[in-house]
């Protein structure tokens, strides 16, 4: 969701350099972003607080966050390309399930105002579902395989993660989605392309890397 779906990724960077700033640290770069992107928070906040020695607790700095984070969640919108997709695959009956890091609270905060698309999945699995075990998150593969699991339920099929296209921006998704077994559509943010380096060897064969999900060839998969 975050950085491929909605900009929120971007107010993310805003938040967290706020917060920086505050300590006379900062601003955060893309070598430690592109490492946070996709993992659960309380993981990307422990990055953060030990790269730049921000002398605050993980409960003090999610509180300031929050805070920060609130404020700006009614301003994210769509990125270009991903409310088309999301209609697209849905009047066509594909299956879709949203697979996203980002608590129930923090996934209401930021999609609230944009029901028009988040409305369409038929499935929603948030970081904090108690079904994935702690310590689990992304880079682990088990919230996709919870999603698959249950649009299998929901559709009462069979549909194998091989047969799955998972779309991620971030490199814990990617190694969540490979390690799940489907092929993926990687879209980093453009920041991130300057320092992600050889995007083939992470993928191994397993995806491609789109500029953009404008760019995403529907026919090469059959859509």
């Amino acid at each position: 969701m975050d950085g491929l779906l909605i900009n929120t990724e971007d107010l993310y960077t805003l938040v967290t350099n706020e917060i920086l700033a505050e300590f006379g640290k900062g601003p955060i770069t893309w070598d430690v972003k592109i490492q946070l992107q996709g993992l659960p928070g309380p993981q990307a906040a422990r990055k953060v607080l030990d790269h730049y020695q921000v002398p605050l607790t993980l409960a003090e700095l999610e509180e300031k966050s929050v805070v920060l984070q609130h404020k700006k969640w009614p301003t994210c919108s769509f990125l270009p390309g991903a409310l088309d997709l999301i209609r697209y695959l849905h009047s066509n009956n594909i299956p879709i399930a949203l697979c996203t890091s980002s608590a129930k609270h923090k996934y209401e905060g930021k999609t609230g105002h944009l029901k028009q698309g988040f409305e369409l999945f038929d499935v929603i699995i948030t970081g904090d579902d108690p079904r994935i075990p702690p310590g689990r998150g992304k880079p682990f593969p088990d919230i996709w395989q919870l999603g698959l699991k249950q649009l299998n339920a929901k559709f009462n099929t069979e549909i194998r993660p091989e047969e799955c296209i998972i779309f991620e921006d971030g490199l814990p998704g990617v190694a969540a989605a490979k390690a799940a077994g489907a092929y993926v559509v990687w879209v980093p943010h453009p920041d991130a392309l300057e320092v992600l380096g050889d995007t083939e060897t992470v993928l191994n064969g397993k995806g491609e890397v789109l500029a953009s999900l404008t760019h995403l060839d529907k026919a090469k998969f059959g859509l």
